[in-house]
């Protein structure tokens, strides 16, 4: 007997990429789009019709919910009578979750998977010339998944379908809900996408002071390949006495002393207060 997975916002950006990858799966999928854009595109570009929400959720052993943070606690509220005891509810992202906008039933499992993405050293980011940066295409990434309550027999349920919609996968890890907040946003949208956006505006800077605009771009994506290769250490080196002495001043320079904060508690639900 197959695991039926009701699949909410499955004609959005990131449904339809669950939809398509879990298309000749063993699951059988109940694909549910508000939108008739969304619903055109599960048509033309997966061959594939959506039923009626009420008809989704009828006895379906899975919910994923593919939609935005800001809708997750309104939808979660308003499908939970639907869903019989021993449902597991997906969410992609731990912001949800962690701010406890989920229903108030014990009798529910809760599991939250999110991708890693391709790491920027993998030789399978490019095939036939195309980049699959993102992930769930061809270039294989690391997974993160938490669950919230349930079963242990529950994980091994949600890791399967978790590796399955953001196949190929390269690892998986079992984290606390607790744990991938710290990820997400804590590192890689506080710090990682801020720093990275940081550089972005040094760029516009030194072209704005006179440097030409594709030299500034190579220069700078070129030196964060090299940079980054070292200091992650994907391979033996070390930084020259200059580049050393550069970081010891800019750092002090850049960052505040008690920038680390950003991964306390608090701060970290502040930081998901505002997402969702």
């Amino acid at each position: 007997m197959k695991t039926v997975i009701a699949l909410l916002g499955a004609g959005g950006k990131m449904g339809a990429r669950l939809a398509k990858n879990l298309a000749g799966s063993r699951f059988e999928v109940r694909h549910v789009e508000v939108s008739e854009v969304g619903r055109k595109r599960l048509r033309d570009e997966l061959g594939v019709e959506c039923v009626d929400q009420a008809k989704a959720l009828d006895n379906a052993n899975v919910v994923i919910l593919a939609i935005p943070d800001t809708l997750i606690g309104k939808v979660a509220a308003a499908i939970a009578p639907q869903l019989a005891p021993g449902t597991m509810v997906m969410t992609l992202d731990a912001a949800a979750p962690f701010a406890g906008h989920l229903p108030q039933r014990d009798d529910l499992v809760y599991f939250v998977a999110h991708p890693c993405h391709p790491p920027i050293f993998s030789a399978a980011l490019y095939k036939d010339g195309k980049p699959d940066f993102f992930g769930g295409g061809h270039a294989p990434q690391s997974i993160v998944s938490a669950l919230m309550q349930g079963k242990p027999a529950d994980f091994d349920l949600g890791e399967e379908i978790a590796s399955t919609i953001y196949a190929p996968v390269l690892r998986s890890y079992r984290v606390t809900v607790e744990q991938m907040a710290l990820l997400e946003p804590g590192l890689s949208e506080t710090v990682c996408a801020t720093l990275l956006d940081v550089m972005r505006d040094a760029m516009d800077e030194v072209v704005a002071r006179g440097v030409p605009r594709d030299c500034a771009r190579d220069f700078l994506l070129g030196h964060m390949t090299i940079l980054s290769a070292v200091i992650f250490r994907e391979i033996p080196g070390a930084f020259s006495d200059a580049c050393n002495k550069a970081i010891t001043f800019g750092k002090p320079r850049l960052m505040r002393d008690d920038w680390k904060k950003v991964f306390d508690h608090e701060e970290i639900a502040e930081s998901i207060q505002r997402i969702t």
